[in-house]
C-alpha cells in the first residue's frame, strides 16, 4: 500500500474510518470489509480503538486479535491505534505506556497479522502553549522511534478544529509536527456555520495534511458533501448519523465510500 503521504498527494481522498465498534462477531465489521473489497482503488485509514486505547496488556481482547489481522491483510488499508491525551492533561507516562502497548502487538505481526502503522492522538489542543508543544513533540518522538509501530509510524492529531500553527508545524521546520491533522470534527450544519468556516480559513492547513470527520449529513447530500470535503482534505469521514456515529456504519456508509471512489 502507498505511504500516507503518497495517499494524500492523490486527487482521490482516503476514507478515514474511526472504527470504535467492538467486533462481537466476525460479521460486525462486515460493512467495512465489503467496502475494502468492492473498492480496491480506495485507500482506507482505519483507527482501531479496543478500549479508549489499546485495551489489555500485552494484547487486546481475542475479538480484536481475530479481526485486526483481516484489516492488515488488505493492501488498501492502513491501521493506526487510538490514544486519548485529554488536551495534554494526561500524565505523559500513561500515554507512553499505551504507545508501547500498541507497539508490542507487532511482536507477533509476522505470524498473526497484528500491529498498527501509526497512532491517532485524540483531544489534542488547538491553542498553543510552550508546555503543550513540548508534550506533543515528546509523544511524536516516542511514536517515531517505537520499533513496534510499523510502516511510516503515522502520527495523527485530532483537535477537531484547526490548531495554532505552532502545535502542528510543517515537517520542513526544525521541529516537525503531525502527519495528519483533523481540522474539523463537526455536525454538518455547524460545519457550514460562519464561525467554523472562518477558523478553517484563518488557520488554514493544506489539503494533504487535513482530515475531516463530519456527521449528520442528509443521506441524499452525501455525494455533494464528499465532493466539497475532498477539495479541502485528503482524509474524510462523512455519515448521515447524528449520534453514535463512530459506533455504527449508518445507512449512508455504502454511498459515502462510493462517492469517495468516484472522486
Amino acid at each position: 500500500m502507498p505511504s500516507p503521504k503518497a495517499m494524500a498527494s492523490k486527487p482521490k481522498p482516503t476514507v478515514l474510518v474511526p472504527l470504535y465498534i467492538y467486533p462481537l462477531t466476525e460479521q460486525t465489521w462486515a460493512p467495512l470489509y465489503d467496502a475494502i473489497t468492492c473498492h480496491p482503488n480506495v485507500n482506507f485509514l482505519v483507527i482501531v480503538n479496543p478500549n479508549s486505547g489499546p485495551g489489555g496488556i500485552p494484547l487486546p481482547s481475542h475479538d480484536y486479535v481475530r479481526e485486526i489481522p483481516k484489516l492488515n491483510a488488505a493492501e488498501n488499508v492502513y491501521t493506526v491505534g487510538y490514544i486519548r491525551v485529554h488536551y495534554c492533561k494526561r500524565p505523559i507516562s500513561e500515554v507512553y505506556d499505551e504507545i508501547d502497548t500498541y507497539a508490542g502487538w507487532a511482536k507477533d505481526f509476522e505470524r498473526s497479522g497484528l500491529g498498527v502503522k501509526g497512532i491517532l492522538l485524540d483531544e489534542t489542543p488547538n491553542h498553543f502553549s510552550k508546555e503543550r508543544a513540548e508534550y506533543l513533540d515528546a509523544l511524536r518522538k516516542h511514536i517515531k522511534l517505537a520499533s513496534g509501530i510499523l510502516g511510516d509510524r503515522l502520527l495523527i492529531h485530532n483537535p477537531g478544529t484547526p490548531p495554532d500553527a505552532e502545535l502542528a508545524p510543517e515537517a520542513s521546520l526544525r521541529i516537525s509536527g503531525p502527519d495528519v491533522v483533523i481540522t474539523s470534527e463537526e455536525p454538518y450544519v455547524r460545519f457550514h456555520s460562519e464561525e467554523v468556516q472562518k477558523r478553517l480559513k484563518d488557520y488554514h492547513y493544506d489539503r494533504a495534511r487535513s482530515g475531516y470527520l463530519i456527521s449528520g449529513i442528509p443521506k441524499d447530500e452525501i455525494g455533494e458533501a464528499v465532493r466539497e470535503l475532498s477539495d479541502r482534505g485528503a482524509f474524510i469521514f462523512a455519515t448521515d448519523l447524528v449520534e453514535d456515529f463512530y459506533e455504527s456504519f449508518g445507512e449512508s456508509w455504502t454511498s459515502f465510500v462510493a462517492a469517495i471512489d468516484a472522486e
